[in-house]
């Protein structure tokens, strides 16, 4: 029984003083067990002093005692790695979840944590929610559910009594969520029951999406207040596509929030904890298309304990792998390829047309100089051209020929500093310091379209010859359906024959190039079976943004709706006679907004680069206003100006679309994909705003 404005009833004040009583039993025995621990401090002290004598008398030895100084190494190695695993829950936030369950020796309670901790006397269990088999009881079963669980060969059953989320920051209990039912503490200690409602303002939606300090963007130097740990919330769904066995290659598919990332990082972490021999973190990858993904990536590493895991986007991990495939100096990438250009060179139909044409080269022809002639060839080749234009189903416009023959033409013609070979340096210098091609076409002589990277790569790759590239023992590739066919066959081929990996993606949010379609994707990776995994439900965004996103895509949205994890704020649809009204009403809103909630995370998300900077100017003079458009997010409260092209993966509390207008989203299906993409963005709340002519596929709304 509830009571009015949010007062706690009897049984709820019941839940939180058992919970505040189950912490005290915790930080006691956590604090006891760190005080018998102390001597181990002198002992990791005396193992690094006793290696560094090691490594000193090793820097002089002769050469037969080194075998046996390294066998010492070794050994003392072993000894203090030791030591460094042996870790205690953390006293600040040691667990994030609550289970009780009844079963043939009665009840017992587990709480669910990153690091393994028992002390049966004072009825503390804290269990790692990696590999602990009874987690699975856990994200299985609801409060109130029956289980039959194998663990290993042994049948457990029982009854969930207690499942409950908790939040416990800096040592205290702040926040308890049971079922739909969520307790948080307020100023002065006293607990009220979250209410839900919302006014027509930008408002309520603060810590809804990722903050520094929570799983999400990891360990910031102030945790957000109320955050539940995302590990707390997988679903049972989630939960079994996290454990899919380590040689199982796994393709994650779901709507925009479904928790497709939260899965493919888990399930990496997962499997580093079980098998850290057969899948080092060294030889584990993760590779996005995009540079705010990435950082968001890194972040959601960092407190599953993979903090050396390496994420790269597509572009950095092409050019790593082409440096070490073909040498440094080799190549002089350039990275501003004309959009048309870049387009042809990432589709589908060239791929088709480069095996219609070159085949498997010999490993012999596969020397970089040749490589680079070739494809030069290829791409001023207008024939070869138009074909791969006609076979690209409507995608590529006839004018991507004379772009690409245009723009190839200047990368082969020869850099002018080789015809002035001789000729005094100090002649060549000009008065801004810049060299003679800086700013001219000359500029492109010699150099290499980002694009072309995975090109040569995959040609090399054909003919089996990688050379120094490092194999990989598992990949996660997110957005998978922004990679190249190219990419993925290179992908493919440094996995070697176990083909462990796992992909993430939603054919809807496809933005850089065209998708050839799923069995595409595991033809070019080498996959015969793939385990698949289809997320149901929408977490990130409210059910009135759910409903809106797919009306945006008409047509092309999926059979089946996404079910919305919840109810939410109606999105707000403001339309003005021009732009410059529009904006000044986006800019006084986010000044009222942020004065009223200091810690909101806001995207404004414009349709292209030059719309961004546009609103950008409007409201440059707050100190809480950042312009991104290099994916440079840094996560914190405030409001970040981007585009569409940023921000896929992302989540913010509140979105704002300044350009919401028939101009940016016309009635074609790449306009409906971006626009898909930009509303989805919203954990909370949506506004679109649009001057002059409101966008088509916002008709009806």
């Amino acid at each position: 029984m509830s009571t009015p404005d949010g007062e706690l009833s009897p049984e709820e004040q019941a839940i939180i003083a058992e919970e505040e009583a189950v912490l005290r039993r915790v930080l006691a025995a956590v604090e006891g067990a760190r005080l018998r621990s102390g001597h181990r401090k002198q002992e990791t002290e005396d193992l690094i002093t006793r290696l560094q004598e090691l490594r000193d008398d090793a820097a002089t030895a002769a050469v037969a005692d080194l075998p046996h100084l390294f066998f010492q190494m070794d050994q003392t190695r072993a000894l203090l790695e030791r030591q460094e695993t042996a870790r205690l829950p953390e006293l600040g936030a040691p667990y994030f979840a609550h289970l009780r369950v009844a079963g043939t020796t009665g009840d017992r309670d587990y709480l669910l944590g990153r690091t393994s901790f028992a002390d049966v006397s004072a009825d503390v269990r804290i269990i790692d929610w990696r590999f602990a088999p009874v987690a699975r009881v856990f994200y299985l079963y609801g409060e109130g559910d029956s289980y039959e669980e194998w663990f290993g060969e042994r049948l457990s059953e029982g009854t969930v009594k207690v499942r409950r989320l908790v939040v416990i920051e800096r040592g205290m209990l702040s926040r308890v969520q049971i079922g739909t039912r969520v307790l948080v503490r307020g100023p002065g200690g006293v607990w009220r029951r979250l209410g839900t409602g919302w006014g027509s303002q930008l408002e309520g939606g603060t810590g809804t999406a990722v903050r520094p300090g929570q799983l999400g963007v990891g360990r910031g130097t102030a945790r957000r207040e109320g955050a539940l740990d995302v590990t707390a919330l997988l679903d049972a769904e989630q939960f079994e596509a996290v454990n899919v066995a380590a040689d199982q290659p796994l393709l994650v598919l779901g709507s925009a929030g479904s928790g497709k990332t939260t899965v493919a990082l888990h399930r990496l972490a997962k499997i580093a904890f079980d098998e850290a021999e057969r899948y080092p973190e060294s030889r584990m990858k993760v590779i996005v298309p995009e540079e705010g993904l990435a950082r968001l990536s890194r972040r959601l590493l960092a407190p599953l304990g993979l903090g050396k895991v390496s994420v790269e986007t597509l572009d950095s991990w092409a050019a790593l792998t082409a440096r070490v495939a073909f040498g440094a100096k080799a190549l002089k990438p350039w990275e501003d390829t004309p959009p048309l250009v870049a387009k042809l060179k990432r589709h589908p139909a060239l791929r088709r047309a480069l095996a219609a044409r070159l085949g498997v080269l010999s490993s012999s022809a596969t020397a970089l100089p040749r490589l680079r002639k070739r494809l030069a060839e290829l791409f001023t080749d207008r024939r070869f051209l138009e074909g791969v234009v006609a076979h690209s189903g409507g995608d590529l416009p006839s004018t991507a020929v004379d772009e690409t023959v245009r723009h190839t033409m200047l990368q082969i013609a020869t850099p002018i500093a080789h015809e002035l070979e001789g000729v005094d340096p100090d002649r060549l210098q000009t008065l801004d310091g810049k060299s003679l091609e800086s700013d001219t076409p000359d500029e492109l002589a010699g150099t290499v379209d980002v694009e072309d990277l995975p090109l040569l790569l995959f040609l090399r790759a054909q003919a089996g010859n990688l050379g120094a590239v490092g194999r990989l023992v598992h990949v996660v590739l997110d957005e998978t359906e922004d990679f190249s066919l190219v990419e993925l066959f290179v992908v493919g081929r440094l996995l070697g024959e176990a083909r462990s990996c796992t992909l993430a993606g939603d054919e809807m949010q496809q933005t850089s190039t065209s998708f050839a379609g799923w069995p595409a994707v595991l033809a070019e990776l080498g996959i015969q079976d793939a385990a698949t995994c289809r997320l149901q439900v929408s977490y990130r965004c409210p059910a009135p943004i759910t409903a809106l996103a797919r009306q945006v895509l008409g047509a092309r949205a999926p059979g089946e709706p996404p079910a919305a994890g919840r109810e939410g704020a109606p999105v707000g649809l403001h339309h003005f006679p021009d732009e410059a009204q529009a904006y000044l009403f986006i800019g006084e809103a986010l000044r009222d907004l942020l004065e009223r909630e200091p810690q909101a995370s806001v995207a404004v998300i414009a349709s292209g680069r030059e719309q961004a900077r546009a609103f950008h100017r409007v409201i440059s003079d707050m100190s809480w206003a950042r312009l991104v458009l290099e994916g440079d997010f840094s996560f914190e409260p405030g409001v970040d100006v981007t585009d569409v092209d940023n921000v896929k993966g992302l989540e913010f509390d509140y979105v704002v679309i300044p350009d919401a207008t028939a101009q940016a989203y016309p009635a074609h299906d790449e306009a409906r994909r971006r626009l898909h993409i930009a509303i989805t963005r919203a954990s909370h709340q949506l506004w679109l705003v649009s001057a002059g002519v409101r966008s088509p596929l916002l008709a009806g709304v």
